[in-house]
């Protein structure tokens, strides 16, 4: 089974995204959940980004390679929208990843230097979602996909942008449960 650093998104750790974590676990699976806000939460993906940018991007990214220093290697890199950033960087910069999962958002490679050998990594984002279809996230899942080893990108239904946050009215039951399909069978794969 995987062991998984699973990074929050902009509107921090949610009911849903503890839910979505807590199915993993079921499946067997070990699963981090750090908190990158310390403690607060938000109404909107632009109180979110606010604040992370109030607290300075250095130190939302410091606060992701903190949560992974007393993990072991070998970790599943997961994050979801701005949980993608320090996911993202950990994945291509910390030795030992064993996989990658970025959900609504991507960084082009180069941003961290250029995509590990070997690290297989999956992408998923709405088809219709403004942020992830028009701010350069699915150019840059592209690329991933065309330079990466192993890599996906799925794209679902839909024009929301955190579809498979259960607590949240933009949650897309149908879509969520295939992505969650997919995530389990790449998980699966990794010893």
């Amino acid at each position: 089974m995987s062991e998984v650093l699973l990074f929050h998104h902009a509107l921090g750790p949610t009911a849903g995204l503890h839910a979505f974590a807590e199915e993993l676990r079921r499946a067997g699976h070990t699963v981090h959940e750090p908190d990158l806000f310390e403690g607060r939460t938000f109404g909107s993906i632009e109180e979110g980004v606010g604040y992370a940018k109030e607290v300075g991007w250095d130190e939302i990214m410091a606060r992701g390679e903190r949560a992974a220093e007393a993990l072991p290697d070998g970790l599943v890199y997961a994050g979801f929208s701005l949980g993608v950033v320090p996911a993202q960087m950990l994945a291509q910069t910390r030795p030992g990843a064993n996989g990658a999962l970025f959900f609504y958002s991507c960084l082009p490679p180069s941003e961290f230097g250029s995509w590990p050998g070997g690290v297989p990594v999956q992408i998923h984002g709405a088809d219709a979602d403004p942020f992830f279809m028009e701010e350069g996230d699915v150019d840059a899942a592209r690329e991933l996909v065309a330079t990466a080893d192993d890599a996906e990108l799925f794209l679902y239904p839909s024009d929301q942008h955190y579809f498979a946050d259960s607590s949240l009215p933009s949650y897309d039951a149908e879509a969520t449960a295939l992505l969650m399909e997919r995530v389990l069978a790449f998980l699966a794969k990794r010893p």
